[in-house]
């Protein structure tokens, strides 16, 4: 059990690690970054993947108790 817990743990952060990499931006926040310049453009990049890791995170956390609770 432990082992598998350490395994999601290292999943996650990997996944979190990678994110800083991905293009996180629409058709219309790639021309508007465009536009702003290349520093201005990573930290519209960076505001994106801040906002979506808030929904993952709430999700994460119910799943996880949901889980548990059913054991």
């Amino acid at each position: 059990m432990k082992k598998m817990a350490l395994q999601l743990i290292l999943s996650i952060g990997l996944l979190l690690m990678s994110a800083g990499i991905s293009i996180a931006q629409c058709s219309l926040c790639t021309k508007t970054a465009s536009q702003l310049g290349e520093k201005p453009a990573l930290g519209l990049n960076q505001g994106i993947l801040y906002l979506m890791l808030a929904p993952f995170a709430v999700i994460g956390i119910i799943a996880y108790r949901w889980w548990k609770n059913n054991q």
